[in-house]
């Protein structure tokens, strides 16, 4: 299947194209389309389900693509799935994707209290088993790939590959200020619009939550997991990414038995949102070259 490039596929919800932007940007098209939920748009969907006790919300591909391996994008400490709503779209043509909000974050309510990565993880495997999905590819981002690690270092059937973007978090800046003053580093090198989505997503979990999440992060040794993935791993990071420098970005891919690594020209920690089409690109090729499940692995979702 040959898949259209995802610019040429968005939609601003009101039943007719956008104006696309330029490949490797994020421009008012991928705005509006990000801030869109629940309404449909762009092919992606909004439903709930109630995984134990929270009401979970979840942005996923409309259309069915028979015999590939779903993808699950996990989303950053403050914010949802909302900035990754272009890889979603880059990946559609070729890969379910679904992109479920954190509890707490987004769209889903929120747990008695801030989970760290491990309850998290522990929530996600529930999920999936409600969905009837796995094992499945993971594809986690900045805290999402904390949270991604420990899912398949925890609950390996779950998992049949992972990606691991924009890991967190170095040991070198593993403190609240430390991370804060690498993300302020960060905000110079995106893009400007994307401030909006990181403001709405403030506001739908609450300074608490962000502050209690960031905390949870800074405290824990994502090593202990990275170390104990078994499946094959893919790590990604913008080039220009100050909240994950060249040194940690080669300690995770050491870190993680047979990992491969692409790093995309020009990004900043902000891969999936502004250099969507190189991610999903990178994906689509890495998971060509898994090997063939065994017949008990055969995916299935409850659609």
């Amino acid at each position: 299947m040959t898949a259209r490039p995802w610019w040429c596929r968005l939609s601003t919800g009101r039943g007719g194209p956008a104006e696309p932007s330029a490949p490797g940007r994020f421009g008012p098209a991928e705005l509006r389309l990000a801030l869109a939920a629940p309404r449909p748009a762009a092919g992606l969907t909004s439903e709930w389900r109630l995984v134990d006790g929270i009401r979970t919300h979840c942005r996923r591909s409309a259309a069915a693509v028979d015999g590939r391996l779903p993808v699950l994008l996990l989303h950053g400490l403050a914010v949802s799935h909302r900035y990754l709503t272009p890889l979603a779209v880059a990946l559609a043509d070729t890969h379910p994707v679904y992109v479920p909000d954190l509890p707490g974050f987004g769209l889903s309510g929120p747990p008695p209290q801030p989970y760290d990565a491990v309850r998290h993880a522990g929530h996600l495997a529930a999920w999936l088993a409600a969905y009837r999905l796995g094992p499945v590819c993971v594809l986690g981002h900045s805290f999402g790939a904390e949270v991604a690690a420990a899912l398949a270092a925890r609950h390996p059937d779950a998992v049949r590959a992972l990606v691991l973007a924009g890991t967190t978090s170095d040991p070198t800046a593993r403190s609240r200020w430390g991370q804060v003053g690498r993300f302020l580093v960060d905000t110079t090198r995106e893009a400007k619009l994307q401030a909006p989505i990181l403001l709405r997503d403030v506001l739908d979990a609450g300074p608490h939550r962000v502050h209690a999440t960031l905390t949870h992060s800074v405290r824990h040794a994502v090593e202990s997991d990275l170390a104990r993935v078994e499946v094959p791993t893919l790590v990604v990071t913008g080039e220009r990414d100050p909240i994950v420098p060249r040194p940690w970005r080669d300690t995770v891919g050491r870190l993680v038995p047979a990992a491969r690594s692409v790093t995309v020209p020009g990004a900043a920690h902000n891969v999936a949102t502004t250099a969507p089409a190189q991610v999903a690109e990178a994906v689509r090729t890495f998971l060509s070259r898994l090997p063939s499940p065994e017949p008990e692995q055969v995916t299935h979702a409850n659609r």
